[in-house]
């Protein structure tokens, strides 16, 4: 404030002299100089007062301060002004200062304010020492947003930004040039001594993220990348918000076109249950249904950490016009499920409750047919009962030419479900199949995460193995679709893209984290596994796959079976069951499945 009424004075003095060509200001106009300012000063201090100027603080100066700057000026001149005209009629008060004073001491109260920030945003003081120097690539609005932080705080100091916008080739943001396109990214790194490359385009797509990744491991440089789009809904782009560049950024794939409509006819206003709510799937299906507004949403599971966690989840995204109920259960307990389906009359079910460890399916093989065969045979039954429009049965690549039981009781599922489908008059059975879903909880991605927080080794099975990949909200986009496009009976296999070896994904989670696959971590061998299998399928082989109207769909041919012979099977398949007979359970899925192998599986049932 002292600073601010000091310039009034100044503001007035500076004003009579421009007037007067920077010369002596004539004695007749003193008189009217003084008055002024013994008027003015009283005015401005109550003006700058009341219009909140001591509200802001000069470190963060910026546009609404400015404002308030211009109209207490405005308005404390003008009062100054028409006081004065009473006093005197302005008669020895030359009309140029009229306009001089408001706009010098504007200037006056606006220039150090805005030179403070400044010079404590660009870190005149030394304070950038110890700072990385950084490259931003993207200049638009994140870039523009993350600079503007960069300059305020934190470890990274601004040095130049990339931007393919021709545009923008010279312009300054902030202070900060765009030096070049992304073609330049190598050079610039080693021209300007690049210690960290920041990438700033939400959007950016997977490729452009992977060619930006590679070129800053060739330069020895590390990468850090804001969050997507979707993760900045709240709009706030801030250092804190950079992350470590993770492989989901590099496997993922564009973004999934969907049919929106027909999504929202199946959902919208409808009763929907979700089985396995708790799992990697069953919980991205239940965020991606809760956004269509259906009338209630009925999450099921039998671990209730999992489902505690997505009811809360669930609950802050809930429209008010749904009704959201978490039930613990387990879908083997037939009259749990009888009581589920009389009470909610579920118009849709996504059937996602599944065991899908290989591995401890394989040593409990009892327990995953109960589960994956019975359980889904018993809530199937159940839709066809109490009159289910839709069910959308959750299936995986393994149920093709299984090597395993976990594979094998897919498939079983698969088969039950699609000759169910022509035994029911109202109830549609659509199944859907697809690969390993990227950081889902069985997966090898957070395995490896641990295991190279551990300072390794990553465990690879077999040099030569390679899986199918697709992140999770596109795996549960694409059964969402399948289910809005299925008439009944139909397998959809989704597209998933190009396989990759787990030995390349094991050396670029490594690589992510600025270390070298054989030199800081190493990789061991361990060898398959019981019933694993180098390669995954997507279809059997006499399986025709015929296009969709959904470029990431395909449909998949039926195989029609005796129901009554495999009731039969199924019957003495429950029983082996009971007797926890490991070598009659095989047995029993061999007739189901005539296709499956199950040599590479050790049989041994030690868990059983």
């Amino acid at each position: 404030m002292i600073h601010d009424l000091l310039w009034i004075p100044l503001a007035i003095w500076f004003a009579f002299w421009l007037r007067f060509n920077l010369d002596v200001i004539p004695f007749e106009y003193i008189k009217s100089l003084q008055l002024l300012i013994v008027i003015a000063l009283p005015v401005h201090a109550v003006a700058f007062w009341f219009l909140g100027l001591y509200r802001g603080v000069w470190r963060f100066a910026s546009l609404p301060d400015l404002v308030r700057i211009f109209k207490a000026v405005l308005l404390a001149a003008l009062v100054s002004f028409v006081v004065m005209f009473i006093w005197q009629r302005l008669e020895s008060l030359p009309r140029s200062v009229l306009v001089l004073y408001p706009a010098i001491l504007a200037f006056g109260l606006a220039a150090p304010r805005l030179l403070y920030r400044w010079i404590k945003d660009r870190h005149l003081n030394f304070r950038s020492y110890g700072r990385k120097r950084a490259l931003i690539v993207g200049a638009e609005q994140a870039g523009e947003l993350l600079v503007r932080d960069l300059l305020k705080s934190g470890p990274y100091e601004p040095i130049g930004f990339l931007d393919d916008g021709d545009r923008r080739q010279g312009q300054e943001i902030h202070g900060v040039r765009v030096i070049g396109t992304l073609e330049d990214l190598g050079l610039a790194i080693g021209q300007r001594d690049i210690e960290v490359v920041l990438l700033a385009l939400p959007s950016a797509s997977h490729q452009l993220i992977k060619s930006v990744v590679e070129q800053c491991q060739a330069q020895g440089v590390t990468c850090r990348i804001l969050p997507s789009v979707a993760d900045l809904a709240d709009g706030k782009v801030e250092v804190s918000r950079l992350r470590q560049v993770q492989i989901e950024d590099l496997l993922g794939r564009k973004s999934v076109e969907l049919d929106h409509s027909g999504i929202h006819q199946l959902l919208t206003g409808r009763s929907v249950l979700v089985t396995g709510a708790g799992g990697s799937i069953g919980s991205e299906l239940c965020r991606q249904v809760v956004r269509l507004q259906p009338a209630q949403l009925i999450l099921l599971d039998h671990g209730e950490f999992n489902l505690y966690s997505i009811e809360q989840e669930i609950r802050s995204l809930l429209a008010s016009e749904t009704r959201l109920y978490a039930l613990l259960g387990d879908i083997r307990d037939v009259s749990r499920m009888s009581w589920v389906f009389e009470e909610f009359k579920p118009d849709v079910v996504f059937n996602a409750a599944a065991y899908k460890h290989v591995p401890l399916v394989e040593e409990n093989p009892a327990e995953g047919v109960k589960t994956n065969v019975f359980g889904t045979c018993s809530i199937a039954d159940l839709a066809v009962q109490f009159g289910v429009e839709k069910f959308v049965q959750v299936s995986t690549d393994k149920a093709v030419n299984p090597t395993n039981v976990m594979g094998a009781t897919k498939r079983t599922a698969e088969i039950y479900c699609q000759n169910l489908n022509l035994r029911a008059d109202h109830t549609a059975f659509i199944t859907t199949r697809f690969g390993n879903v990227l950081a889902s909880a069985g997966s090898v991605v957070p395995l490896f995460r641990k295991q190279i927080e551990a300072g390794g080794p990553v465990t690879v099975t077999h040099p030569d193995i390679t899986r199918y990949f697709m992140t999770i909200p596109e795996a549960a986009s694409l059964i969402l679709q399948a289910g809005s496009m299925g008439e009944g009976g139909e397998i959809f296999v989704l597209d998933m893209g190009e396989p990759v070896k787990i030995v390349d994904l094991a050396e670029q989670m490594i690589r992510l984290t600025g270390l070298e696959p054989g030199r800081d971590i190493e990789i061991s061998f361990t060898g398959l596994r019981p019933g694993e299998k180098l390669y995954e399928e997507l279809f059997h082989e006499s399986e025709h796959l015929s296009a969709t109207t959904h470029p990431k769909i395909m449909l998949s041919g039926s195989r029609v079976v005796a129901w009554d012979e495999m009731k039969v099977v199924m019957d003495e398949l429950r029983s082996a069951c009971g007797k926890r007979d490991v070598q009659l359970i095989y047995d029993g899925l061999q007739q189901l499945v005539p296709e499956a192998d199950f040599t590479a599986a050790d049989g041994d049932g030690r868990a059983e």
